[in-house]
């Protein structure tokens, strides 16, 4: 991944690549706007972290070029001097985010962290992309490296984890690392059919086996032949075919129903299961036996509540595969958007997730992903604003609800400015460049 730092402190641009390097970025930097379009002109970025106050010009320039030119090079402006009107058009372009000076280093790290796991995640089509796991925490960085050390070999595997966490998905990255990878993933739900069912999908029949049986039909086992058998919800699988499927893991042999002929096959057993097992044993609806053949190897699914941190890229990934699927642009994620869901129990995980971010992308009419959410992670009310006809200023208004809170925070601080800064989550150089902006002589009310 290459990077453009347009930057014209040098120190600053030396942080910058710093930390750009640590995600693995080749870097390139200019500190006046005509160096800085001789690099876009010359090369092709990633990134490009852009200071809008140059020397020479505004980067904002560079920025409107880099997306009309190169549109899939991600923009993250770093500025103190940004008006609205300038913000609102950056965002409007597709840039990718914007960070006021003087900004703090972990701040600005979460942000590249999730704008390069976006850059990466585009480099890969998306239909290679679904086997995989998505996300970056620990907990995932965890289980991908399980995977990766059990997938070669070839032994069963239980996989533990609540609904919607991404089982299959487990299942199917252990596949497609595998030496079976060029071979059948076949998958069943063991609660979805009855026991009846179930068992003739898994073993096939003979023609005559039952009413309806009008001729032969290979089971899913015989299906998966020389590849990776999928059993979702094993915990849920009849007693009775529970002892029938025991015999086959032991043997690798099986009888279709209505048939007198065994039949052996080459198959890597996966299941996966919301249930306690152990606990199950215990009540009598579980086969002991069947458990220790089935958990060579167990794995645990992490539920989306545990790993948090991997919901915008988990979004970013959604967000791509629905935009494909219905022919919708998405320029960018609303920050709101993004809140909303890290404040969601979640409950069912991944999925739930997955479902709401569909659903989003279908009512998108701005190509801004969840537009409909404040910078609270609340849905914006409909209700509640009344504008008269004659219209407002809003310019104006806003400056005199800024001043009201400037001046009523430094009341409530007697005087002190780190502490009225405090009270409105600013810097103090914020506070301060406020409070110059609304003066009458360019300085601070006494």
């Amino acid at each position: 991944m290459r990077a453009l730092i347009l930057e014209d402190e040098s120190s600053l641009r030396e942080i910058l690549s710093i930390i750009l390097s640590n995600f693995n970025y080749e870097i390139d930097e200019a500190g006046t706007l005509q160096e800085g379009m001789e690099k876009i002109n010359e090369n092709d970025y990633d990134l490009a972290l852009v200071d809008l106050r140059l020397p020479d010009g505004s980067g904002m320039e560079l920025v409107r070029k880099l997306k009309r030119e190169k549109p899939e090079t991600e923009v993250i402006i770093i500025t103190a001097f940004a008006s609205t009107e300038t913000v609102k058009e950056a965002f409007e372009l597709g840039v990718y985010d914007y960070v006021e000076k003087p900004f703090k280093l972990e701040d600005l790290k979460l942000i590249l962290r999730n704008v390069t796991d976006k850059i990466e995640l585009k480099k890969r089509p998306v239909e290679t992309a679904i086997p995989e796991i998505v996300g970056r925490s620990k907990p995932v960085e965890k289980l991908k490296e399980t995977i990766k050390k059990i997938a070669p070999y070839d032994v069963n595997v239980l996989i533990l984890g609540e609904s919607g966490s991404g089982k299959e998905l487990v299942a199917k990255a252990i596949h497609h690392l595998s030496p079976r990878k060029n071979r059948p993933f076949v998958a069943i739900n063991c609660a979805a059919l009855p026991p009846e069912l179930l068992e003739s999908e898994l073993f096939g029949y003979k023609k005559g086996a039952f009413t309806g049986a009008v001729s032969d039909k290979k089971g899913l086992i015989e299906k998966a032949n020389g590849g990776t058998l999928f059993l979702d919800e094993i915990g849920d699988m009849p007693l009775p075919l529970q002892a029938k499927l025991l015999r086959f893991l032991e043997t690798r042999r099986f009888i279709p129903l209505g048939s007198t002929e065994e039949r052996e096959v080459d198959v890597r057993v996966v299941a996966a299961t919301n249930k306690n097992l152990k606990e199950e044993i215990k009540k009598g609806r579980f086969r002991e036996d069947l458990y220790y053949r089935l958990a060579t190897i167990v794995i645990e699914v992490p539920p989306l509540r545990e790993r948090k941190e991997d919901i915008p890229l988990l979004v970013e990934f959604f967000a791509r595969e629905f935009s494909k699927k219905y022919g919708k642009e998405i320029k960018r994620i609303s920050k709101g958007f993004i809140d909303y869901l890290t404040g969601l129990p979640l409950e069912g995980n991944v999925r739930e997730l997955r479902n709401i971010v569909e659903r989003e992308v279908i009512l998108s009419e701005d190509g801004i992903l969840g537009s409909g959410y404040s910078s609270t992670g609340e849905v914006k009310s409909e209700k509640g604003v009344e504008i008269p006809e004659e219209g407002v200023n809003l310019k104006e208004l806003l400056a005199e609800i800024e001043k009201e809170y400037l001046f009523k925070a430094l009341e409530m601080a007697e005087g002190n400015k780190t502490k009225a800064a405090k009270l409105l989550g600013l810097t103090l150089r914020e506070l301060r460049y406020r409070f110059e902006k609304y003066s009458p002589k360019g300085g601070e009310r006494n």
